[in-house]
């Protein structure tokens, strides 16, 4: 049954206008949280990080959190943004520790350890923001080492095809390791069944935009749960239409021009570098 107070342990309530929360709100505000529509927000975080740093531009580990954090409130309120219609259920999100993996590059044949580099620090600290935000649940998959390796990257293997290149050309920028999460689409079709099937939840708002959640979004359906997709401005395959109940993005529009920044600037401490994506991830 659809549970009408914060699971054990969840961690305390701060007083700011993003949260769904009754306490010190006037009457209007208790009826509005009171709404029949109980809402889970699931967040793909491989596909948000990337999609993020296309529309904002780099951020810190904190901003990229909160932020996360924010858009997925967003989803509790109406159309217009401006009034609560929902109640959060919990935000779920979706993603693997960097890969503990050593190896050495491709040609140069220099050690590198990827437990060591930025982008790895970035990602767990990343991790342990989202860890103290309120009613986030981090669902961890993993990176299987024994299935890293390097491979061109497909500019380069399109030359080297075309006869544009030669292979004893190639440097190690020409390459870039393929790190596949594993696990993932598990616990995401696992939370999404156990939800629907417990009935705590009767929306699910889904933050990806590839096509593995289809067999999950289905079973959702005929159980009579609300399943929207937010893609983040991302194309979408049409065929996936069919298997959602709405589509609908509350981030700013990346190709409307009010909302990119007119100085041009943007913010430091970004995170660049390898990405581990979904095994079986849709690209863009």
């Amino acid at each position: 049954m659809i549970q009408s107070s914060s699971a054990p342990g969840s961690k305390p309530v701060h007083s700011h206008p993003g949260q769904a929360d009754p306490r010190g709100r006037s009457f209007p505000d208790i009826l509005r949280h009171l709404s029949p529509t109980v809402t889970a927000v699931l967040v793909d975080a491989a596909f948000f990080l990337k999609r993020s740093r296309h529309i904002f531009g780099p951020q810190t580990p904190q901003d990229a959190a909160r932020l996360m954090h924010r858009l997925a409130l967003k989803h509790l309120n109406d159309a217009s943004g401006g009034q609560r219609v929902a109640r959060l259920y919990r935000i779920f999100v979706y993603d693997a520790p960097p890969a503990n993996w050593k190896g050495h590059k491709p040609i140069s044949g220099l050690a590198i350890d990827l437990t060591k580099t930025p982008e790895a620090a970035w990602r767990r600290d990343f991790h342990q923001q989202l860890r103290g935000l309120r009613k986030v649940a981090l669902r961890m998959g993993e990176v299987p080492t024994s299935r890293v390796h390097w491979k061109p990257h497909p500019e380069v293997l399109k030359d080297l095809l075309n006869g544009k290149r030669n292979w004893t050309d190639l440097t190690d920028n020409d390459f870039v390791l393929d790190l596949r999460q594993k696990g993932v689409d598990m616990r995401l079709g696992l939370d999404i069944a156990s939800m629907a099937f417990k009935r705590q939840v009767n929306q699910i708002v889904l933050i990806s935009g590839d096509s593995d959640f289809v067999p999950a979004a289905k079973m959702a359906r005929r159980e009579g749960i609300d399943f929207v997709l937010d893609p983040m401005w991302a194309r979408i395959r049409p065929q996936l239409h069919e298997h959602i109940d709405g589509l609908r993005s509350v981030c700013p529009n990346p190709q409307a021009k009010e909302n990119r920044p007119k100085d041009g600037t943007s913010s430091t401490g970004g995170q660049e570098g390898p990405i581990a994506s979904r095994d079986g991830e849709d690209e863009e």
